[in-house]
């Protein structure tokens, strides 16, 4: 059966009983677990989020509020409940229909309707988007360029042709993918199909206190920083990186780039407003930007990491996507840590990671 035939045919009842605050307390009232996954309600009095059928001592209901998921309790501030434990599996049926939508995104010739997701997954529409977004951190537009512009990423390099390579990927014209493609790629696609080939990037290798530094950066921002204790093979990576690119000492002006790159390392408390001209996976990015969340001075587990970005089981995508961080310090991977405190590995080296943090906890 199509996905346009199953959106048409699977029941959506089970969303519209839970839609209103009414039918939401009715629900809780008599811990209907047929409710749990459609909606979370949390008490006031005990800064708790719990699950519909949550077996804890009813509360009154003007210190209960509801919410659609768990990550939207969290973010108003209420801890999960020990007893029904909502952020370990709450939504297992919801997460299994969200692989699935996933999978057919990733299938399909053309982007699916959101109707037709919604309709498959068995959700309203708008209880569909939300869900998605909670679980992948994107809509599913989003989600579907995200998976085209990495399939462009991987076929570019052994495609016959560039065209090939952009309808493959699922893109309906090489307009449209033209129009993203930089945004995506960080050079042109020629370019990047050709290990950099007519792409300019400008670097610099500089001294910290915590040894050697290479800064790079197209004409978006920049693209690497790199610590190590010579500068020679930091310079031969960028070069394996982008083997065709041309490869230009910074100038006078890129010496107030290095300079702010350094005083991340030597005064982090100051920050930096450094552009950055960086591409990865869609997690990667969620985990980058999450990563760049965390204030200077304090630090985050990859547990912690892995539930803002709405994966709570990814924690070992997670320390995958710090490793593959290529600007280091200006998305501060530095600051991630094991729950239990150790500061685990570090593609810069451990006692920089150390030093890094006593200085941002000065």
């Amino acid at each position: 059966m199509s996905i346009m035939a199953m959106s048409k045919t699977r029941p959506t009842a089970n969303a519209a009983r839970y839609a209103t605050e009414a039918q939401r307390w009715a629900a809780v009232q008599r811990r209907d677990r047929a409710a749990d996954g459609h909606f979370y309600y949390s008490v006031a009095t005990t800064g708790v989020y719990c699950r519909p059928s949550c077996a804890a001592r009813l509360a009154l209901r003007k210190n209960v509020a509801f919410h659609d998921t768990g990550a939207d309790a969290e973010r108003a501030g209420f801890r999960p409940c020990k007893r029904c434990k909502p952020d370990r599996a709450a939504d297992a049926g919801h997460a299994a229909a969200i692989a699935a939508a996933c999978r057919t995104i990733e299938q399909a010739e053309e982007m699916p309707s959101l109707d037709a997701l919604a309709g498959e997954a068995g959700l309203s529409r708008f209880h569909f988007h939300r869900l998605f977004k909670a679980a992948t951190g994107l809509t599913p537009r989003q989600y579907a360029a995200a998976h085209r512009a990495r399939r462009v990423r991987d076929d570019l390099p052994k495609a016959e042709t560039i065209t090939q390579a952009i309808y493959d990927a699922g893109f309906n014209s090489s307009g449209r993918f033209y129009a993203e493609s930089t945004g995506r790629l960080g050079m042109r696609p020629r370019a990047y199909a050709k290990g950099g080939e007519g792409a300019t990037i400008r670097f610099a290798v500089g001294q910290t206190s915590l040894g050697a530094i290479l800064v790079a950066a197209t004409d978006k921002g920049v693209c690497a920083i790199a610590l190590g204790d010579e500068p020679e093979p930091l310079v031969r990576t960028l070069q394996d990186r982008f083997p065709n690119a041309t490869l230009v000492g910074g100038d006078k002006a890129f010496e107030a780039t290095v300079a702010k790159a350094i005083g991340l390392v030597e005064t982090p408390e100051h920050g930096t407003d450094l552009p950055l001209d960086v591409r990865g996976t869609a997690f990667q990015e969620r985990v980058w930007q999450a990563l760049r969340a965390v204030p200077a001075g304090t630090t985050a587990t990859y547990a912690e990491i892995a539930r803002r970005v709405g994966s709570p089981g990814a924690v070992r995508a997670v320390a995958q996507a710090c490793a593959a961080n290529p600007v280091a310090i200006a998305i501060p991977c530095h600051r991630v840590v094991r729950t239990d405190g150790d500061l685990s590995g570090y593609r810069w080296g451990v006692e920089r990671k150390r030093e890094l943090l006593r200085r941002e906890a000065r």
